[in-house]
């Protein structure tokens, strides 16, 4: 899953079909810039089979306007009242986590796929397997997020308690800005190789 950050509007489509070229077919797009609504209703228009999660929703206002247009929320931290306003209009939430508390919070409230976040920072694989440990019976998934990139990528892909992985290497926001298409897509393909080759193992 690419987390893409949108300073044009117009940029948003031609950047997630660089990806859709490069094999990729999910983003989170980070509400980060005024352009991040559009970017994201002009990507679910051109792009249906992009599977356009949102992240960085900080409020339940957030959660009402990208409604329409979205098929994940992805957030930062663990906030009840977003997960029970994505809850009231069915829309999938993955709520960040860091710790054993927001995973009980999480569960609470129905959530069983979350977003652990920053995820290298906190201690990466190990540090997943020691908060999950307790949980691990209640079928509860992660997508990690936060220092991800090529390197770690394959380790993280194939651990069973991890749905997806996501990071901002495959499209950087620099990239975006400079609208390097091509690179973007060979991103995407060499993530996806990395990815497939662990899996081959």
């Amino acid at each position: 899953m690419a987390v893409l950050v949108i300073d044009d509007a117009q940029d948003a489509v031609v950047a997630a079909q660089a990806l859709i070229d490069g094999g990729i077919t999910a983003i989170e797009l980070a509400l980060r810039t005024p352009a991040s609504i559009q970017a994201l209703i002009n990507i679910k228009q051109a792009l249906p089979q992009m599977i356009t999660g949102v992240g960085t929703v900080l409020t339940p206002e957030q959660v009402e306007q990208i409604a329409p247009y979205t098929d994940l929320i992805v957030t930062p931290g663990c906030n009840p009242k977003i997960i029970k306003t994505a809850s009231q209009h069915n829309i999938p939430i993955a709520p960040g986590i860091s710790n054993p508390s927001d995973i009980e919070t999480a569960v609470e409230l129905g959530c069983r796929i979350m977003k652990i976040f920053p995820a290298e920072n906190l201690g990466g694989l190990s540090y997943l397997n020691a908060i999950n440990a307790p949980y691990d019976h209640l079928g509860v998934s992660y997508i990690p997020l936060g220092g991800i990139n090529g390197k770690n990528c394959r380790e993280y892909s194939t651990h069973p308690k991890i749905l997806c992985i996501g990071g901002s290497w495959i499209a950087p926001r620099k990239l975006i800005q400079s609208k390097d298409w091509k690179q973007i897509t060979e991103n995407a393909q060499d993530a996806m190789a990395l990815c497939s080759e662990q899996e081959a193992v």
